[in-house]
């Protein structure tokens, strides 16, 4: 593995991402757009009940959530941004390895994460005058678990991508969305049917935000659920990674690679 290369893919993306209007306005458009929304109901329904947070349920929530859907799709986007360029066979066609590309990608996406996740949380702080760090030492941990789980599918979805070409485009979008109901983002897993409460226990989001609530009602939290967390986003990462590279592997083996640019 190569720094040089890994930083080679990295500037590629930055610079396009610097001159695409487009992709910076897709950036910050939904979070913001959502945190406006969302908010606003939130503060009706605070005034309703006048007992629970129910401010800090949605926005914690909302935030949560767009930290892990962005994580998942900046991966994936930046992948067909090179397919829609016609520049994905230039790519593979290099030195670089399959290792380098997905670290480049996962550091690209930590890089914007953090935009958004500033600006989402200046926004809730000036509008609604909450504050995101309220969750104190909790928070960090909360947010390293979304984002690798966020990777997770994301690679997961470059890997459908490059099997099946563009019409499988609509998983960078889609995917993330598929696992929000049993993930419990904003209600509680008790309420969802028993199914989606067997298939939540499997998911890392389930527990982050259960987790979430429990501080917000509590002050604390069961550590053993973000343990669990961070163990199934281990599995579910080595997973994604060594798929992609077997799905890659057959790919380049069939020639697939020149269809897709």
């Amino acid at each position: 593995m190569k720094i040089h290369r890994i930083n080679a893919i990295l500037l590629r993306y930055l610079y396009g991402t610097k001159r695409n209007v487009h992709r910076l306005g897709d950036l910050f458009y939904w979070p913001i757009l959502e945190l406006v929304v969302f908010g606003f109901i939130s503060v009706y329904f605070q005034k309703l009940s006048g007992e629970l947070n129910v401010m800090a349920f949605f926005l914690g929530a909302l935030i949560f959530w767009s930290i892990l859907n962005r994580s998942s799709q900046d991966i994936t986007v930046s992948f067909l941004e090179d397919i829609w360029s016609d520049n994905l066979l230039n790519i593979f066609a290099s030195p670089l390895t399959v290792a380098e590309f997905i670290l480049a990608t996962i550091v690209l996406g930590l890089i914007r994460i953090l935009a958004v996740l500033g600006v989402m949380t200046v926004l809730a702080f000036l509008i609604y005058h909450f504050s995101i760090f309220g969750f104190g030492v909790y928070l960090a941990l909360f947010l390293i678990n979304l984002i690798i789980f966020g990777w997770a599918i994301g690679i997961y979805a470059m890997a459908m991508v490059l099997r099946f070409g563009r019409q499988a485009q609509f998983l960078a979008w889609s995917l993330a969305a598929l696992i929000q109901p049993a993930s419990a983002v904003f209600y509680p897993a008790s309420v969802l049917p028993r199914f989606l409460q067997v298939m939540g226990k499997g998911l890392p989001s389930t527990y982050v935000f259960e987790g979430m609530r429990t501080v917000i009602s509590t002050g604390s939290l069961d550590v053993k659920n973000l343990v669990i967390a961070f163990g199934l986003n281990i599995i579910y990462l080595v997973l994604a990674v060594l798929f992609f590279r077997w799905v890659y592997g057959i790919v380049r083996k069939r020639g697939l690679l020149a269809k897709l640019s």
